[in-house]
């Protein structure tokens, strides 16, 4: 059966699908909401809502609007509104987000930041004028 779209909806309401079973090497790039259940190797960067479904493995960089994780990442995670880890998941990686809701279950190894900047900062590198020469 075909899927049907009806005149008064929005592009921003249709969600593109990577079905399980699916891989794909590559920079995803999307204007719309995108449901992620296969396997991505690479950046994903959504100009929308992100779902990654329990099946789901992504290898790279993230980025979408809203974020819902219920499988498995390994890379830097920037949600710019609000990020889902469900209990299935499981992050290796730092987050980036306004709002961090992590459900009972949920796996995360890595650092998160919640003040809306999308890079941490590092603790300043001593001058070689400041280290005593025993130390150098």
């Amino acid at each position: 059966m075909a899927l049907r779209r009806e005149m008064n909806s929005s592009p921003s309401e249709d969600v593109s699908i990577l079905s399980s079973g699916v891989k794909i090497e590559g920079k995803i790039t999307s204007e719309g909401n995108v449901r992620i259940d296969g396997k991505v190797v690479g950046d994903v960067i959504i100009n929308g809502n992100l779902t990654l479904g329990e099946s789901s493995e992504v290898k790279g960089q993230i980025k979408a609007n809203n974020l819902v994780i219920s499988g498995k990442v390994e890379g830097t995670v920037n949600a710019e509104s609000k990020l889902v880890l469900e209990a299935s998941s499981n992050v290796k990686g730092d987050i980036f987000t306004k709002v961090l809701v992590i459900e009972e279950g949920a796996k995360f190894d890595g650092k998160s930041s919640m003040s809306g900047s999308s890079q941490f900062k590092s603790a300043p590198k001593p001058d070689d004028k400041n280290v005593p020469e025993n130390q150098k």
